[in-house]
């Protein structure tokens, strides 16, 4: 095997948004001006590491658009939009005020794991969630020549090193990708297992091991650039 130990995933999730407007809840909600400087920070700093940004992935929410565009300003990438990266899916909850959506999550954390996995009513389940995200996670990492291996899922092959890949995305879709490629069986919460802030770093680099790859976490909600009084979860 060839070493190729300089490939790594950086997993960036948005800044701030805006749930909410005059009260009521926005389905596809944009950056707060904090967001915005949440996401200049980011790009600021992955513009200034030695390494560079190879490919820039984002989910098609505004509120990760948003983030990505100064780290394509920063970085000269043209960011590829991947559909399936999108959180996962709420129940139409347009109109409905602020203050409703807070009582139905604080009524949700209650249910049994059977409940936490089939979703909330209306919306999309967790298995669809995972299924869909670790899909769309293994079809672009294939697509830069990287594949776990067939009959050992904790190890992964590379056909060369393609480098810084970014991923621009949310709370929930860099959880389940993290717990995928790190090997840890799936839950319907992997956004309380895996907590990201705001315009926060999870870095994963693949190292040569065992005769192949294996994903190594490096840093996680790693918030460095980001000023004290500017963070927000």
């Amino acid at each position: 095997m060839t070493s190729l130990s300089a490939m790594d995933i950086v997993f960036v999730r948005h800044g701030q948004p805006q749930w909410a407007v005059e009260g009521l809840t926005q389905p596809n909600p944009h950056l707060t001006e904090r967001g915005l400087q949440q996401a200049r920070l980011a790009a600021d700093r992955l513009g200034s590491d030695a390494k560079p940004v190879t490919e820039l992935i984002v989910s098609p929410a505004l509120r990760s658009q948003q983030t990505a565009a100064p780290i394509s300003e920063t970085t000269g990438l043209t960011p590829l939009t991947v559909e399936n990266l999108v959180e996962v899916k709420m129940p139409d909850w347009e109109g409905v005020t602020e203050e409703a959506v807070i009582e139905i999550f604080k009524n949700s954390k209650d249910r049994t794991p059977n409940e936490w996995w089939d979703g909330l009513e209306g919306g999309e389940s967790f298995r669809t969630f995972h299924n869909r995200v670790t899909g769309a996670l293994d079809l672009l990492l294939a697509q830069q020549g990287v594949t776990r291996d067939d009959s050992d899922p904790q190890l992964w092959h590379m056909k060369e090193d393609p480098g810084r890949i970014v991923i621009v995305a949310h709370g929930g879709t860099n959880s389940v990708c993290l717990t995928h490629l790190l090997g840890i069986p799936p839950a319907p919460w992997e956004w309380e297992k895996f907590v990201l802030f705001h315009g926060s770093f999870a870095r994963v680099k693949m190292i040569p091991l065992a005769g192949a790859y294996v994903p190594s976490l490096r840093t996680f909600n790693d918030q460095d650039h980001i000023p004290a009084d500017v963070r927000s979860r």
